[in-house]
């Protein structure tokens, strides 16, 4: 504990960047008590709303709440939910620089909620390509923050936003700083990272990155290396659910941390959690298996909680 306690303590002197896809979470709130007459689904009898910061914004809303001082970079369309978007962060005390799209709208995520369980979810958005002219607005945005910044946080959800262009410019312009870029993937293509300095998938995203079957731990093993002599020297760090989580590292050593088993009530945005843990750690002098074991127990308490949510340090510290 009192290691921990060490750890956290350096956490307010970090300053960490994020970019990706953000979304504004949107929740409605409601009690279910009979199914519809006019098709065979319940009928929620909306109570509240609320609205949370998803995909890359919970990663740095995550940090936020960590401590650290944090700028997130996305793009969102010209409407309400765009302002909701930015309210919610400016609140968690997170700079932003959000691009105006016209062409698109501000990714949403509407969850009906009844009894804390999810009924359906309703989806808007656009993955089309960030336009180039964009994307060059957010490279240089990167450019005059990183001298001030000690790590990267790459939070991908394929909505558009992270070009193949803007991933290359990000990582290369990091690197010459000697900047650490952590990265939460999606999609098959590993070259689009490569580069960075750690790589977070779960077990289905690293079948997809390798074009292997990843059903359990041993799979895991199997894959681990191959996409870690793929993305050589970066750390793989895959997390796998009840399984714990095991890193491979560029000195061809395995770390494997179990996970802490507790009851899962919500695994929304858990993901955003430990890579946030991890990135926070290591940019304060962690070891990488200190980062993990931090990570799993921020996972253990996320995954506890309902809906898109934050981890903080008081929690942290409270957990047995």
């Amino acid at each position: 504990m009192e290691s921990l306690q060490n750890l956290l303590d350096k956490f307010d002197s970090s300053r960490l960047l994020v970019l990706g896809d953000v979304i504004l979470d949107r929740y409605w709130w409601g009690e279910c008590e009979r199914l519809s007459p006019e098709a065979p689904v319940p009928v929620v009898r909306k109570q509240r709303a609320s609205v949370r910061p998803g995909g890359a914004a919970n990663t740095a809303a995550n940090l936020a709440a960590l401590g650290a001082t944090v700028s997130v970079a996305g793009v969102v369309g010209s409407d309400p939910d765009a302002h909701e978007l930015t309210d919610v962060l400016r609140e968690s005390g997170i700079d932003t620089f959000l691009i105006e799209d016209p062409e698109r709208p501000t990714t949403t995520k509407t969850r009906v909620m009844a009894l804390h369980q999810q009924v359906v979810r309703v989806d808007e958005e656009e993955t089309t390509p960030l336009p180039d002219s964009l994307a060059d607005s957010v490279t240089a945005w990167v450019a005059t923050e990183l001298p001030r910044s000690h790590g990267i946080v790459i939070s991908d959800y394929a909505k558009g936003f992270l070009t193949p262009v803007l991933l290359a410019s990000v990582i290369r312009l990091a690197n010459a700083r000697n900047c650490p870029v952590f990265v939460d993937p999606k999609g098959a293509d590993y070259q689009r990272y490569l580069g960075c300095t750690l790589l977070k998938p779960n077990r289905l995203e690293l079948a997809l990155l390798t074009g292997m079957p990843v059903r359990n731990h041993a799979a895991t093993i199997a894959a681990g290396h191959v996409l870690a002599k793929c993305m050589h020297p970066a750390t793989i760090l895959v997390t796998e659910g009840i399984d714990g989580m095991t890193a491979f590292t560029a000195a061809n050593t395995i770390e494997h941390v179990d996970s802490i088993r507790r009851q899962v009530f919500d695994v929304t945005g858990a993901g955003d959690t430990v890579v946030a843990a991890i990135a926070l750690a290591v940019c304060c002098g962690a070891t990488l298996r200190e980062a993990m074991e931090l990570a799993s127990r921020a996972a253990s308490i996320a995954i506890g909680l309902s809906g898109t949510s934050v981890v903080t340090r008081e929690a942290l510290l409270s957990e047995e």
